[in-house]
């Protein structure tokens, strides 16, 4: 274990809180472009639906590729050095992307936000100032954290559109960026001495432990496939809003707002119930078949905005329901001794999962239409439901604490 029952409840909420604070600022950087950005298609110059798809990916491209080394690195030399020098370089990107005034110097920008790549030493730290016991509810809480900021962004993302311009926009990410700087230097404590030895095991012992474990295997798919549905689903929603309704951009917040907030209404009874009686699979693998039915829905069901956002209401709830019970499955279940490592590994499959769903999305859209995306998405959900109905071990691990 990397924390001791002793350890003062006040540290374990103080980090706890600190660490979600930092993470939904930031993850509200990178989601607040998502309902807007492509509106600017005819906008930015050399904009094509093929490249606004890789501006909303690219950063999912230099996370994935950053994660492993970064939370390994965060093994070694402790996890607040490597979550700085990440935020650091947020900023940067948001700054680049700020100054641009093209699509190619966009992508420059949200690559090197990405190249702050600290999701997965946020969450092992908070792991390590955690018990077994109150892990599931630090979990919980920075996923439901995520989920608010992605909440939020969907709300603000169109006024401040209207009010500064994407520019403003991503000066608005750079300043969210140095906050998060200020909470990280100030607020959050500084990880315990890990109680292994990270040379016990072989490389083979890690492959196997880390990346061969079928119950990591099939949670690293599943957020893959989440945050890919996400990209691509957002390369054609607020152009389906926009264009197709002729709602002003502006007024998108309220479709955004209202749909949210049925989600969230319903979403946390079903986080609450999943837990208390043991039925995290159920309500699990229900969800991931509701995001099928959504995109179906989409495809058949967009011509008007009620039918689109009572759609979406379905979508959202299935969305931050398992975005908000995903980290704390793979916190458990990934081994104490390599939690860094393993946690790098899932959020190199969630960024993997944005690029890809971006640059697919942006592909799909110019080759097929809406009904491409839509079809397309449906399929991966359908994959992802039939690989979830086969697991047992993440589900045990979720309520039976975690086994170096």
């Amino acid at each position: 274990m990397t924390i001791t029952p002793q350890q003062s409840t006040a540290l374990q909420v103080k980090g706890t809180l600190s660490l979600a604070s930092i993470f939904g600022i930031r993850m509200l950087g990178l989601f607040i472009i998502l309902p807007i950005f492509a509106l600017y298609t005819h906008q930015l110059p050399g904009a094509t639906p093929n490249l606004m798809g890789i501006a909303l990916g690219i950063y999912g491209l230099t996370q994935a590729i950053f994660q492993i080394p970064l939370a390994m690195l965060s093994d070694k030399i402790g996890r607040k050095p490597v979550m700085l020098i990440g935020l650091i370089v947020f900023v940067l990107g948001s700054i680049v992307a700020a100054l641009s005034g093209s699509i190619e110097g966009i992508i420059i920008g949200r690559a090197l936000q990405g190249a702050g790549a600290i999701g997965s030493t946020t969450i092992a730290l908070a792991a390590d100032l955690t018990t077994i016991k109150n892990r599931t509810k630090a979990m919980a809480v920075i996923g439901m954290t995520i989920g608010a900021s992605f909440a939020i962004a969907m709300v603000i993302s169109p006024l401040l559109d209207q009010w500064v311009g994407l520019s403003g926009i991503f000066w608005t990410t750079a300043m969210l960026g140095i906050l998060s700087i200020g909470l990280l230097v100030l607020f959050v404590p500084a990880s315990p001495k890990l109680n292994v030895h990270p040379h016990t095991q072989t490389a083979t012992q890690f492959t196997k432990h880390v990346i061969l474990n079928p119950a990591l295997l099939r949670l690293n798919f599943g957020i893959f496939s989440l945050h890919a549905l996400l990209t691509a689903s957002f390369v054609v929603v607020p152009i389906l809003l926009a264009n197709t309704h002729a709602l002003p951009k502006e007024d998108i917040w309220q479709v955004y707002l209202s749909v949210l907030l049925v989600a969230f209404i319903v979403m946390v009874p079903c986080i609450i119930v999943a837990e208390k009686f043991h039925r995290v699979k159920l309500f699990f693998s229900v969800a991931i078949l509701a995001l099928a039915i959504s995109q179906l829905l989409l495809w058949h069901f967009h011509d008007s905005v009620l039918k689109i956002g009572l759609v979406l209401a379905l979508f959202f709830t299935a969305f931050t329901f398992l975005e908000s019970t995903l980290p704390s499955l793979i916190s458990k279940t990934a081994p104490a001794q390599n939690r860094g490592a393993a946690l790098g590994v899932y959020s190199t499959l969630q960024f993997l999962g944005i690029f890809a769903g971006g640059s697919a999305g942006g592909w799909l859209y110019y080759a097929y239409g809406l009904s491409g995306i839509f079809l397309a998405s449906s399929v991966l959900m359908g994959v992802w439901f039939c690989i979830a109905l086969t697991s047992a071990n993440e589900y045990t691990a979720h309520h039976g604490g975690n086994k170096p």
